[in-house]
């Protein structure tokens, strides 16, 4: 069955000729009347797909706990920004506030929360997670918005969202690839005229074969460039988390989730998720050039353990029965642990801030 969505992008098509892969990502997730991200609630068992603050509340203390430490390491500074963009459902942040909270008053009483959504939906539900902290948190529809000053930033599952455009390895170079229509009416990938620059390409990688994908992401340059200068501007910290790879390299990575299960990229516009991995490499070299300093990249599971997830696991579980104390265990290996299902190593965690310091877990860098 065809969505709304797709008659309204063939239609596009029909009439302008095919269009890349970022501008139907963005169609996909944003349009304003059938976009994925505009019209339902992707998250949770429900949803489409579960992210790490669903899967247990350890996720979102563990980060608590990181910023709590690291606004111990800038110094302790007053009227915090303790902001997240892309909050889903409010889970992580209630979870870090609650730590934050106890073991850090006066970081919780002088800090303001600021979410940045643009979803009404997810609005609404965000203002029920949060409603204990009554007018301490603030929502905006742009990191724009957000007020100058110290700042302390989350975002988790954020950069996969952003679109990407897509080159095809030919003879004449890298071709940017579009979608368009096949021969029945379909939607359908295709090679538009645009090529990519070679000083683009990654260096010291054999060249591949024809039909070979390369991606690049300057939305996502974009918005981390944006961080980065705020971090300059007022200092603090920014925590990345994201499933995606720590060396730039070829492959497609365009991938669509629907009800849990992958679904062909062009199936169903609108109703399925659509992300795509993301290259902490690029994130990276762009905090750099920036003058922001890099504290490190490293697995998510790593990053957990580091953080003292299994001693926290092990207190939560203390005198409860022995279903409980199984969920708690079967949350941290799908947190932490590697091989297939869990966000371990799939996930990357990348830390930057102004002025330089050095952050645990990661670590120092020589």
């Amino acid at each position: 069955m065809e969505t709304p969505l797709a008659e309204k992008i063939k239609s596009l098509i029909v009439a302008n000729g095919p269009i890349s892969i970022s501008d139907f990502f963005a169609l996909c997730l944003a349009d304003p009347e059938h976009g994925y991200y505009k019209t339902r609630h992707p998250f949770g068992r429900a949803g489409d797909f579960v992210t790490a603050p669903e899967i247990s509340q350890l996720f979102g203390e563990m980060l608590g706990v990181f910023m709590i430490d690291t606004w111990q390491r800038h110094g302790e500074p007053r009227d915090v920004r303790l902001v997240e963009i892309g909050p889903g459902r409010g889970t992580m942040m209630a979870d870090m506030l609650r730590v934050i909270a106890r073991a850090a008053p006066g970081l919780y009483e002088t800090a303001n929360v600021h979410l940045v959504e643009t979803s009404g939906l997810l609005k609404l539900t965000q203002r029920e997670s949060l409603a204990s902290h009554g007018d301490k948190i603030t929502w905006h529809d742009s990191f724009d918005e957000v007020p100058e000053g110290f700042t302390l930033l989350a975002a988790n599952e954020l950069f996969d969202a952003i679109p990407i455009r897509q080159f095809v390895k030919t003879p004449a170079g890298f071709v940017e690839r579009m979608v368009g229509l096949g021969q029945a009416g379909e939607l359908s990938f295709t090679l538009g005229t645009a090529i990519l620059d070679a000083s683009m390409l990654p260096e010291g990688i054999s060249p591949p074969a024809d039909g070979a994908i390369f991606e690049v992401a300057p939305a996502r340059q974009s918005v981390m460039l944006t961080i980065c200068e705020r971090l300059r501007a007022c200092h603090g910290t920014a925590l990345i988390i994201d499933y995606g790879h720590m060396v730039t390299n070829y492959g497609d990575t365009l991938q669509a989730v629907r009800a849990h299960q992958f679904d062909p990229p062009l199936a169903h516009p609108g109703l399925a998720d659509l992300t795509s991995h993301v290259d902490f490499e690029n994130l990276a070299r762009t905090a750099v050039a920036a003058g922001i300093h890099l504290n490190g990249c490293m697995h998510q599971g790593d990053f957990l353990v580091g953080l003292g997830i299994e001693e926290r696991a092990s207190a939560l579980g203390r005198g409860k029965d022995e279903a409980t104390q199984q969920g708690i265990i079967d949350a941290v290996t799908r947190l932490a642990a590697a091989g297939n299902g869990n966000m371990g190593e799939l996930f990357k965690v990348m830390a930057v801030s102004s002025p330089a310091l050095q952050l645990a877990p990661f670590r120092v860098r020589h």
